[in-house]
Protein backbone atom coordinates (compact mmCIF):
# COMPACT_ATOMS: atom_id res chain seq x y z
CA UNK A 1 0.00 0.00 0.00
CA UNK A 2 1.43 3.38 -0.81
CA UNK A 3 1.88 6.04 1.91
CA UNK A 4 1.24 8.79 -0.83
CA UNK A 5 -0.87 11.68 1.00
CA UNK A 6 -1.27 14.52 -1.75
CA UNK A 7 -5.13 15.96 -1.52
CA UNK A 8 -5.21 18.82 -3.46
CA UNK A 9 -7.28 20.62 -0.72
CA UNK A 10 -4.30 20.18 1.97
CA UNK A 11 -2.00 22.40 0.25
CA UNK A 12 -2.10 26.55 0.37
CA UNK A 13 -2.82 27.63 -2.91
CA UNK A 14 0.90 28.89 -4.54
CA UNK A 15 2.84 28.22 -1.26
CA UNK A 16 3.37 24.87 -2.04
CA UNK A 17 3.12 23.79 1.67
CA UNK A 18 0.05 22.36 3.65
CA UNK A 19 -2.35 24.74 5.90
CA UNK A 20 -0.81 25.62 9.87
CA UNK A 21 -0.38 22.34 12.08
CA UNK A 22 -2.10 23.13 15.66
CA UNK A 23 1.15 24.02 16.78
CA UNK A 24 1.60 26.60 14.03
CA UNK A 25 4.10 24.77 11.80
CA UNK A 26 4.06 24.95 7.86
CA UNK A 27 4.97 21.42 6.20
CA UNK A 28 6.04 20.48 3.11
CA UNK A 29 3.21 17.60 2.13
CA UNK A 30 5.54 14.71 1.82
CA UNK A 31 6.46 16.24 5.59
CA UNK A 32 3.40 16.61 6.62
CA UNK A 33 2.17 13.44 5.64
CA UNK A 34 4.80 11.34 8.34
CA UNK A 35 3.83 14.09 11.01
CA UNK A 36 0.29 13.41 10.61
CA UNK A 37 1.37 9.66 10.69
CA UNK A 38 3.62 10.15 13.78
CA UNK A 39 5.55 7.39 11.89
CA UNK A 40 8.58 7.43 9.77
CA UNK A 41 8.43 4.37 7.58
CA UNK A 42 11.67 3.00 6.78
CA UNK A 43 12.34 -0.04 4.44
CA UNK A 44 15.41 -1.92 5.96
CA UNK A 45 16.37 -5.58 4.40
CA UNK A 46 14.63 -8.39 6.62
CA UNK A 47 18.37 -10.72 7.08
CA UNK A 48 20.28 -8.96 10.08
CA UNK A 49 23.56 -7.41 8.71
CA UNK A 50 25.67 -6.86 12.09
CA UNK A 51 26.68 -4.22 13.03
CA UNK A 52 24.24 -2.39 10.47
CA UNK A 53 21.02 -3.89 11.51
CA UNK A 54 20.05 -6.61 13.72
CA UNK A 55 18.06 -8.39 15.92
CA UNK A 56 19.52 -8.77 19.78
CA UNK A 57 16.47 -10.14 22.50
CA UNK A 58 13.89 -9.21 19.86
CA UNK A 59 14.81 -5.89 19.29
CA UNK A 60 16.18 -4.24 16.37
CA UNK A 61 19.41 -2.65 16.47
CA UNK A 62 22.90 -1.58 14.45
CA UNK A 63 24.32 1.62 13.39
CA UNK A 64 22.35 2.28 10.59
CA UNK A 65 18.95 1.42 13.01
CA UNK A 66 20.18 4.31 15.13
CA UNK A 67 21.00 6.55 12.21
CA UNK A 68 16.88 6.36 11.21
CA UNK A 69 15.80 7.08 14.86
CA UNK A 70 17.82 10.07 14.63
CA UNK A 71 16.14 11.16 11.36
CA UNK A 72 12.88 9.89 12.66
CA UNK A 73 13.93 12.01 15.66
CA UNK A 74 14.36 14.93 14.36
CA UNK A 75 10.82 15.38 12.65
CA UNK A 76 9.07 14.40 16.08
CA UNK A 77 7.52 10.85 14.89
CA UNK A 78 9.01 7.51 15.80
CA UNK A 79 10.65 5.21 12.98
CA UNK A 80 8.94 2.20 12.36
CA UNK A 81 10.90 -0.74 10.49
CA UNK A 82 9.64 -2.40 6.85
CA UNK A 83 11.79 -5.68 6.92
CA UNK A 84 9.92 -7.61 4.02
CA UNK A 85 12.28 -6.96 1.46
CA UNK A 86 14.69 -10.14 0.98
CA UNK A 87 17.49 -8.40 -0.83
CA UNK A 88 19.28 -5.07 -1.34
CA UNK A 89 17.17 -4.32 -4.46
CA UNK A 90 13.93 -5.25 -3.05
CA UNK A 91 14.40 -2.15 -0.37
CA UNK A 92 15.21 0.09 -3.13
CA UNK A 93 12.05 -1.12 -4.82
CA UNK A 94 9.64 -0.44 -1.86
CA UNK A 95 11.03 3.09 -1.58
CA UNK A 96 10.30 3.61 -5.30
CA UNK A 97 6.38 1.67 -4.84
CA UNK A 98 5.90 4.39 -2.03
CA UNK A 99 5.58 2.02 0.82
CA UNK A 100 8.01 3.33 2.64
CA UNK A 101 9.60 7.03 3.34
CA UNK A 102 13.41 5.89 3.13
CA UNK A 103 15.28 2.69 2.57
CA UNK A 104 18.49 2.33 4.96
CA UNK A 105 19.46 -0.99 4.94
CA UNK A 106 23.48 -0.74 4.06
CA UNK A 107 22.41 0.85 0.06
CA UNK A 108 25.13 1.30 -2.24
CA UNK A 109 24.46 4.74 -4.51
CA UNK A 110 24.61 2.79 -8.22
CA UNK A 111 23.67 4.03 -11.48
CA UNK A 112 20.84 1.34 -11.82
CA UNK A 113 19.20 2.32 -8.37
CA UNK A 114 19.62 5.70 -9.39
CA UNK A 115 17.41 5.42 -12.08
CA UNK A 116 14.07 4.41 -9.43
CA UNK A 117 15.10 6.50 -6.69
CA UNK A 118 16.68 9.59 -5.58
CA UNK A 119 19.83 9.20 -2.72
CA UNK A 120 21.12 11.21 -0.27
CA UNK A 121 24.67 12.06 -0.01
CA UNK A 122 26.79 9.49 1.58
CA UNK A 123 26.58 8.77 5.03
CA UNK A 124 29.71 6.33 4.89
CA UNK A 125 32.37 5.36 1.76
CA UNK A 126 33.83 2.12 1.68
CA UNK A 127 36.63 0.83 -0.70
CA UNK A 128 35.71 -2.45 -2.86
CA UNK A 129 37.60 -5.19 -1.96
CA UNK A 130 38.18 -9.22 -3.00
CA UNK A 131 38.81 -12.01 -0.45
CA UNK A 132 40.87 -14.79 -2.49
CA UNK A 133 41.23 -18.28 -1.80
CA UNK A 134 44.91 -18.98 -1.53
CA UNK A 135 45.47 -22.35 -3.29
CA UNK A 136 42.99 -21.22 -6.18
CA UNK A 137 44.36 -18.13 -6.91
CA UNK A 138 47.78 -19.45 -7.28
CA UNK A 139 46.74 -21.80 -9.73
CA UNK A 140 44.97 -18.95 -11.84
CA UNK A 141 47.61 -16.58 -11.28
CA UNK A 142 50.63 -19.68 -12.35
CA UNK A 143 52.96 -17.06 -11.35
CA UNK A 144 51.91 -13.62 -12.34
CA UNK A 145 52.32 -10.98 -10.85
CA UNK A 146 49.09 -9.87 -8.65
CA UNK A 147 48.05 -6.48 -10.61
CA UNK A 148 48.40 -8.13 -13.74
CA UNK A 149 45.95 -11.66 -12.74
CA UNK A 150 43.29 -8.47 -11.20
CA UNK A 151 43.33 -6.28 -14.09
CA UNK A 152 42.35 -9.25 -16.55
CA UNK A 153 40.79 -11.27 -13.70
CA UNK A 154 39.72 -14.42 -15.47
CA UNK A 155 38.67 -16.88 -12.78
CA UNK A 156 35.33 -17.61 -10.42
CA UNK A 157 33.81 -14.35 -8.39
CA UNK A 158 31.19 -14.58 -6.18
CA UNK A 159 28.89 -12.33 -5.18
CA UNK A 160 25.34 -11.78 -3.48
CA UNK A 161 22.49 -11.74 -5.47
CA UNK A 162 20.54 -9.14 -6.09
CA UNK A 163 23.15 -6.48 -4.65
CA UNK A 164 25.32 -3.49 -5.77
CA UNK A 165 28.38 -5.81 -6.21
CA UNK A 166 26.52 -8.23 -8.35
CA UNK A 167 26.30 -5.20 -10.98
CA UNK A 168 29.86 -3.86 -9.92
CA UNK A 169 31.57 -7.43 -11.01
CA UNK A 170 30.14 -7.83 -14.36
CA UNK A 171 31.37 -3.99 -14.68
CA UNK A 172 34.59 -4.13 -13.08
CA UNK A 173 35.68 -7.95 -13.81
CA UNK A 174 34.61 -8.60 -17.65
CA UNK A 175 36.30 -12.08 -18.12
CA UNK A 176 35.44 -13.75 -14.67
CA UNK A 177 33.03 -15.96 -14.97
CA UNK A 178 30.35 -13.98 -12.07
CA UNK A 179 28.62 -16.39 -9.53
CA UNK A 180 25.86 -15.26 -7.40
CA UNK A 181 25.17 -16.64 -3.88
CA UNK A 182 21.90 -15.54 -1.57
CA UNK A 183 23.82 -15.18 1.44
CA UNK A 184 27.05 -12.89 2.30
CA UNK A 185 27.77 -16.96 4.60
CA UNK A 186 26.76 -18.93 1.99
CA UNK A 187 29.61 -17.05 -0.14
CA UNK A 188 32.26 -17.34 2.54
CA UNK A 189 32.15 -21.03 2.52
CA UNK A 190 32.35 -21.37 -1.00
CA UNK A 191 35.54 -19.17 -1.52
CA UNK A 192 36.81 -20.93 1.96
CA UNK A 193 36.37 -24.34 0.36
CA UNK A 194 38.17 -23.11 -3.13
CA UNK A 195 34.90 -23.65 -4.80
CA UNK A 196 35.00 -20.08 -6.49
CA UNK A 197 38.49 -18.39 -6.47
CA UNK A 198 37.46 -15.26 -5.00
CA UNK A 199 34.32 -12.73 -3.21
CA UNK A 200 33.81 -9.34 -4.43
CA UNK A 201 32.70 -6.68 -1.87
CA UNK A 202 32.98 -3.87 0.44
CA UNK A 203 35.89 -3.50 2.83
CA UNK A 204 34.33 -3.56 5.56
CA UNK A 205 33.26 -7.25 5.47
CA UNK A 206 36.61 -8.43 4.33
CA UNK A 207 38.15 -6.74 7.24
CA UNK A 208 35.31 -8.01 9.83
CA UNK A 209 36.16 -11.44 8.11
CA UNK A 210 39.74 -11.10 9.15
CA UNK A 211 38.75 -9.51 13.00
CA UNK A 212 36.56 -11.93 13.47
CA UNK A 213 37.98 -15.43 12.46
CA UNK A 214 41.51 -15.00 13.21
CA UNK A 215 42.72 -18.47 11.01
CA UNK A 216 40.86 -16.93 7.92
CA UNK A 217 44.28 -15.30 6.49
CA UNK A 218 45.95 -18.50 6.61
CA UNK A 219 43.42 -19.62 4.32
CA UNK A 220 42.25 -16.60 2.22
CA UNK A 221 44.44 -13.32 1.30
CA UNK A 222 42.68 -10.17 0.30
CA UNK A 223 42.98 -7.32 -2.15
CA UNK A 224 41.60 -3.70 -1.50
CA UNK A 225 41.16 -1.23 -4.43
CA UNK A 226 42.37 2.05 -3.89
CA UNK A 227 40.78 3.87 -6.72
CA UNK A 228 36.85 2.08 -6.59
CA UNK A 229 34.52 3.28 -4.22
CA UNK A 230 31.10 2.28 -2.86
CA UNK A 231 29.18 4.87 -1.03
CA UNK A 232 26.10 4.43 1.05
CA UNK A 233 23.25 6.39 1.20
CA UNK A 234 19.80 6.71 2.23
CA UNK A 235 16.92 5.98 -0.35
CA UNK A 236 14.24 8.38 -0.66
CA UNK A 237 11.23 8.12 -3.05
CA UNK A 238 11.53 10.70 -6.41
CA UNK A 239 8.11 12.27 -5.45
CA UNK A 240 9.68 13.47 -2.60
CA UNK A 241 12.38 16.08 -2.90
CA UNK A 242 11.80 18.13 0.41
CA UNK A 243 12.49 14.82 2.69
CA UNK A 244 15.32 14.34 0.47
CA UNK A 245 16.83 17.82 1.26
CA UNK A 246 15.60 17.10 4.86
CA UNK A 247 17.71 14.06 5.00
CA UNK A 248 20.60 15.71 3.26
CA UNK A 249 20.65 18.56 6.11
CA UNK A 250 20.33 16.24 8.70
CA UNK A 251 23.78 14.09 7.58
CA UNK A 252 25.57 17.11 7.34
CA UNK A 253 24.72 18.43 10.69
CA UNK A 254 24.66 15.08 12.26
CA UNK A 255 27.58 14.68 14.59
CA UNK A 256 27.93 11.27 14.77
CA UNK A 257 29.78 10.45 11.20
CA UNK A 258 30.72 6.83 10.29
CA UNK A 259 34.27 5.37 8.72
CA UNK A 260 35.22 1.83 8.53
CA UNK A 261 37.21 1.86 11.72
CA UNK A 262 33.95 2.95 13.77
CA UNK A 263 31.66 0.07 12.03
CA UNK A 264 34.62 -2.37 12.62
CA UNK A 265 34.83 -1.14 16.59
CA UNK A 266 31.06 -1.59 16.27
CA UNK A 267 31.06 -5.17 15.77
CA UNK A 268 33.45 -5.58 18.72
CA UNK A 269 30.78 -4.88 20.77
CA UNK A 270 28.85 -7.64 19.84
CA UNK A 271 29.31 -11.25 20.92
CA UNK A 272 31.89 -13.05 18.73
CA UNK A 273 30.52 -14.82 15.62
CA UNK A 274 31.65 -18.98 15.13
CA UNK A 275 34.75 -18.85 12.65
CA UNK A 276 34.34 -19.78 9.36
CA UNK A 277 37.66 -21.44 8.43
CA UNK A 278 36.18 -24.72 9.28
CA UNK A 279 34.65 -26.58 5.60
Amino acid sequence: MSLAWTPAAAVERGTGVVPRQANGRLLAPEIARIVARGELVVAMLGVDNPPFFYEVNGKLAGVEVDLAKAVASELKVTARFDRQARSFNEVVDIVARGEADLGISKLSRTLARAQVVSFSNPYLTLKHALLLNRVKFAELAKKQELPVVIRDFRGSIGVISNSSFADYARRNFPNARIVEFPTWDGLLKAVTRGEIVGAYRDEFEIKRLLQTDPAAPLLLRTVTFSDMEDSLGIAVNISSPTLLAFVNQFLDQHAEKLDVKKVLDAVRLQEPRPGLSAP
